[in-house]
């Protein structure tokens, strides 16, 4: 979710919902030790709770950068072992160390004993022809020694050579049995299932054999489902408001980042997806996509928009 999940992105997730625990982009720990931390990190008090995803292989560097999360008041700290993207592979990072447990045993136990945070891990069902069931038994099992007792799969393998990263999301095939499985073997393990969820109903079904499900791109391209979760997957009281509503609420956030220099664009293009199955939905999208990069569009564009589709 690099570059999509960003802190524009989640104020407007989290006015959506305020029970499920939103996701930073993938941050690498060189660019969060050598970089620009403020840029990386910062985010509002609204978007609790709130987990930042890492890269990186280093022990070291690993239990670092737990420390500046846990000063910077995150809620977890999720170690991506999924992303399958060759960048991402010559960085040392991602599904790649799925190959190397004892490794990534090394940069949990750092992570683990560097911070009060919860730590967890995200990873696939296995990768190229190291795809057996028992060797992610081992896998988790070793990950699990060594602390860490979230496991976030992706419930599909991951082939890092031949697919793209893209691939890799529709190629391999689901198996959520396997996921559901790794409940069974490890029932004092929270295990969260991910991977080609499109519902909360899906998701009501999955959580039937699991603790717990991640939604992605789904949540990102169609956002309007999370306005139920709340309700449907917390048992607590859902977000009644319209979609109107929902982006009024967030107008007071979007002027403070204009006068600080941010495109308006940057805020709307988390938007388009929101009026999804909804009359009038391509002419939201067209007149934004049209008009929010333009130079000087400000709050009055988005109300220009929303005045086009008059069900919201």
């Amino acid at each position: 979710m690099l570059k999509w999940t960003t802190s524009d992105c989640r104020i407007f997730h989290r006015q959506l919902s305020k029970e499920t625990l939103l996701y930073t982009e993938m941050i690498t720990t060189g660019a969060l030790i050598y970089g620009n931390k403020t840029r990386h990190l910062n985010f509002d008090n609204i978007e609790h709770p709130l987990a930042l995803q890492l890269g990186g292989s280093d022990p070291k560097d690993l239990a670092t950068c737990c420390k500046i999360a846990e000063k910077w008041q995150y809620n977890e700290v999720n170690l991506n072992l999924g992303c399958p993207s060759t960048r991402v592979q010559s960085g040392s990072f991602g599904a790649c160390l799925m190959a190397e447990p004892a490794l990534v045993a090394d940069c949990i136990k750092a992570m683990v004993d560097s911070c009060e945070l919860d730590i967890t891990a995200k990873h696939r069902i296995g990768i190229d022809n190291k795809d057996s069931y028992a060797e992610l038994v081992d896998f988790i099992g070793c990950l699990s020694e060594a602390g860490c007792q979230t496991f976030i799969i992706h419930a599909r393998k991951a082939w890092l050579k031949g697919l793209s990263p893209k691939q890799n999301r529709e190629i391999p095939p689901l198996h959520y049995d396997i996921v559901a499985k790794i409940k069974i073997d490890f029932p004092h393990l929270e295990i969260i299932i991910n991977g080609g969820i499109t519902s909360l109903q899906q998701s009501l079904e999955l959580l039937k054999t699991v603790d717990g499900v991640m939604i992605g791109r789904e949540a990102y391209q169609h956002p309007w489902l999370l306005a139920q979760a709340d309700a449907l997957i917390f048992n607590q009281d859902p977000i009644l408001k319209t979609r109107r509503q929902i982006i009024e609420a967030c107008f007071p956030y979007i002027e403070t980042r204009l006068q600080q220099g941010m495109p308006l664009t940057r805020f709307t293009r988390h938007l388009l997806g929101l009026f999804h199955h909804q009359p009038n939905s391509k002419l939201w999208r067209r007149y934004l996509s049209e008009n929010a990069y333009q130079k000087g569009a400000d709050l009055g564009c988005l109300k220009e928009a929303l005045d086009l589709v008059d069900f919201v």
